[in-house]
């Protein structure tokens, strides 16, 4: 094959997902792994060298673990959202891929081998990776690295195609660390396999697979010892379903408030103009224009905003956006007058700056939060 060909070819592995060159520090990866020195190079590096190589390597390798490994795994769980891309994996198979990843990078960096094509060595290794290590970790919990059905253990269930199946669907649950909410075992998701695989449908329901669950254990724990270290020891270490906070559900009573959301806006306006007095003193104390001493503030402070003020509010539920301070100090005629009138009322020593000119309105409740200080205006 010719070299154009072998390129292609190399190409076609990995569909739409090679990471593009240019990047200084995917470059630079790239480098030390044609001449084998990648490894040594992380490990003798300081931390903020290793932590700017291990990112590079990341951006590398993710969009191809993505590709190679995890699509193959949620087609195999029918989680047709999770195909779609990183960002709309499930929170478990998010976690799932991140340790996919972080097991291809921890063998890229065991090796000491030149990589001529870091992409295409990528691609064929990620998935061999991704299994010593899932294994490795099942092996960590106490679960068994391959569950696979036992004589004695298939005969408890009577040689039932659907019991073995479940049987061997509770051992690979022990292991993984996630959970199934406010239930012990992913009951609606086994209800769905049981009708695919009985053809059932009608009684294939959680609450028929809760009982034959039950079923199961109660086999398993003919074996007692075998049953505390392959299922009662992982099946306590996975994580505890957290019940949601109050507020979160349709029919929960919503929380009290302190204060209403105008009561605070308007708290917060008052706070944001007494800062805004402080920084324009100090702009006309070192001698700067009204202009120059005025609006960088206002602008600063009522336009810029980071919405810190707005955090606990739900979509939408803020407070209308009024453009009318942004015109005001686009045109700069007006600006200029605007700017006259915060002087006056500054030297006249009143504090009461929201009252300055009517065009500030409801834009002043609006405001940025307060990590906009003295220091940055001053």
């Amino acid at each position: 094959m010719s070299t154009t060909g072998q390129a292609a070819a190399r190409t076609r592995v990995i569909p739409a997902q090679r990471t593009p060159a240019g990047a200084p520090e995917t470059d630079d990866v790239r480098r030390l792994a044609a001449t084998a020195k990648l490894a040594s190079t992380v490990a003798a590096a300081d931390d903020a060298t290793r932590r700017r190589l291990r990112a590079a390597i990341h951006a590398i390798a993710h969009p191809i673990v993505f590709s190679v490994v995890t699509r193959k795994v949620e087609i195999r769980r029918s989680h047709r959202a999770c195909l779609r891309g990183i960002r709309h994996l499930r929170p478990a198979c998010l976690d799932a891929f991140q340790d996919d990843v972080d097991a291809v990078i921890d063998h890229l960096l065991a090796g000491r081998t030149a990589i001529d094509d870091l992409d295409a060595w990528l691609a064929h290794w990620a998935p061999r990776a991704a299994v010593d290590a899932h294994r490795r970790r099942r092996g960590a919990r106490g679960a068994l690295q391959r569950p696979r059905m036992t004589k004695a253990l298939a005969a408890g269930l009577g040689h039932d195609r659907w019991l073995i199946d479940l049987a061997l669907q509770i051992l690979t649950w022990v292991g993984i660390p996630a959970n199934a909410g406010r239930s012990l075992w992913p009951l609606d998701e086994w209800a769905q396999r049981r009708g695919l695989l009985t053809g059932d449908y009608r009684n294939s329901h959680p609450g028929v697979v809760e009982a034959e669950v039950a079923l199961v254990l109660e086999v398993m724990r003919r074996r007692p010892q075998w049953y505390d270290n392959h299922v009662e020891r992982p099946l306590g270490c996975k994580d505890a379903p957290l019940a949601p906070p109050p507020g979160d559900n349709a029919t929960d009573p919503r929380p009290l408030r302190a204060a209403e959301p105008d009561e605070l806006d308007d708290a917060h306006a008052g706070s944001l103009a007494s800062l805004a007095l402080t920084a324009i003193e100090e702009r006309l104390r070192r001698g700067l224009s009204p202009e120059a001493a005025v609006l960088p503030v206002l602008s600063a402070l009522f336009v810029e905003g980071s919405g810190a003020d707005l955090i606990d509010r739900a979509p939408g539920a803020g407070r209308a956006g009024d453009d009318r301070l942004v015109a005001l100090l686009a045109d700069r005629l007006a600006a200029r007058g605007l700017a006259e009138q915060v002087v006056e009322i500054v030297r006249e020593g009143r504090h009461e700056l929201i009252e300055c000119a009517p065009a500030l309105g409801d834009q002043v409740r609006e405001v940025a939060g307060p990590g906009a200080g003295v220091s940055r205006l001053s």
